[in-house]
């Protein structure tokens, strides 16, 4: 799996939250993406996934070689962010089996061990809404982390997560996230010290193509 970004740019009205990004994200690597609060390290990270439309310049996503069409791109990426809601009225069992039906959980991997490894068995039939904030994150990461899909983003992973909660994260991402294309934004050292690459999103704040 691979991404290219091309003379990518994304800006709102008239303020340009990055611009002329060339870059070519890899499988089996992991980067993260720096920068300041409110400097767009979240807005980039929804331009790689898709789910914002670059202002200028394009993404591509391949596969073995070829372009994977537009409406398999969602199948072969999983995201995680503190914005993104959980169905609340549903239970962690209804919840994790309503995500299976759109991707398939990792060989090896049962909705019972998920519980298990993440902490939850007791707590797998009470409706999301009344999870904390930290079981909430944990039920986010779990649902990315555990799909099968090359692709890995995952921004500000380890919010509302205490010391266990942070630890339990980074054994997810020593045992199933190896050989993935992973993408972090955060500014958190203990989100993405493992990390290959560090892309500082200021690097193409400017309107000058970067070398």
């Amino acid at each position: 799996m691979m991404i290219l970004m091309t003379d990518a740019g994304k800006r709102f009205n008239r303020e340009w939250i990055f611009r002329h990004f060339n870059y070519e994200f890899l499988k089996g690597r992991q980067y993260a993406i720096n920068g300041p609060n409110g400097s767009g390290k979240s807005t980039l990270l929804q331009v790689i996934a898709g789910a914002l439309t670059p202002s200028e310049g394009s993404i591509q996503y391949h596969s073995k070689n070829a372009p994977i069409a537009p409406e398999y791109q969602f199948s072969k990426m999983s995201f995680c962010a503190p914005y993104l809601e959980l169905i609340e009225e549903m239970t962690a069992v209804e919840f994790l089996s309503f995500h299976q039906q759109f991707k398939a959980f990792l060989p090896g991997i049962t909705l019972e061990l998920i519980l298990a490894e993440t902490g939850l068995t007791k707590a797998a039939n009470k409706q999301i809404r009344y999870y904390s904030s930290g079981m909430k994150q944990r039920m986010k990461l779990a649902q990315a982390i555990f799909s099968d899909t090359p692709v890995l983003l995952l921004d500000e992973p380890c919010t509302n997560l205490d010391k266990s909660g942070i630890a339990l994260y980074r054994k997810f991402m020593q045992t199933h996230a190896k050989d993935r294309l992973v993408v972090i934004s955060s500014n958190d050292e203990a989100e993405y010290d493992f990390c290959d690459t560090i892309l500082q999103v200021t690097d193409w704040k400017n309107e000058q193509p970067q070398p």
